[in-house]
């Protein structure tokens, strides 16, 4: 169910679009992620600070393009918020020296210190990877080719994670005692 909430404001986003064009489409991509996240909300008593951060820039950069009449407005959110998430971990982890990941995923995973380093390093190039994509395509491609990125594009954070959990998986720590 959990999945289905996360990818419903892009799936409406892409039907909008098809049917009506971007600025419905980015009208029906605001209401649709605000009402994701009061779900969210509603559910787990408080929204992650990505959370915040998506729902924060949807609702500036979807408002600039329906005020203004651009559509180069909603296609440059996700570079700024892969770019500002990529620019974070990097700066958290070789300026704080702190680890962002884990952080916030160390209490759910436990993990050897020297993986939760190689998933905030893949995080970084990841995010930063998101981001330069992003912007190619959203520069260099019509807005119709930009939205039909967007919805199978998909297909590089469902590999991402995929290969995350695979990475991860031989250096889970088991609860159960050995035999």
């Amino acid at each position: 169910m959990k999945l289905l909430l996360d990818f419903l404001p892009i799936l409406l986003f892409f039907g909008a679009f098809k049917l009506y064009g971007i600025y419905v489409a980015t009208a029906v991509l605001m209401l649709a992620t605000a009402i994701q996240m009061g779900i969210a909300y509603f559910t787990e008593g408080k929204l992650q600070p990505m959370q915040k951060a998506t729902l924060a820039l949807i609702l500036v950069f979807g408002t600039l393009t329906l005020v203004l009449q651009d559509d180069r407005f909603i296609k440059w959110k996700p570079t700024v918020l892969y770019a500002a998430m990529g620019i974070a971990l990097a700066v958290a982890y070789w300026v704080m020296k702190k680890n962002f990941l884990k952080m916030l995923l160390g209490s759910q995973l436990v993990l050897p210190e020297r993986i939760w380093s190689h998933l905030n390093m893949a995080w970084i190039v990841y995010c930063l990877f998101m981001s330069a994509i992003n912007g190619w395509v959203a520069a260099f491609y019509s807005t119709d080719a930009w939205v039909n990125f967007k919805l199978w594009g998909y297909a590089f954070p469902i590999g991402f994670l995929v290969a995350q959990g695979l990475y991860i998986a031989p250096h889970l720590k088991s609860d159960e005692p050995s035999a």
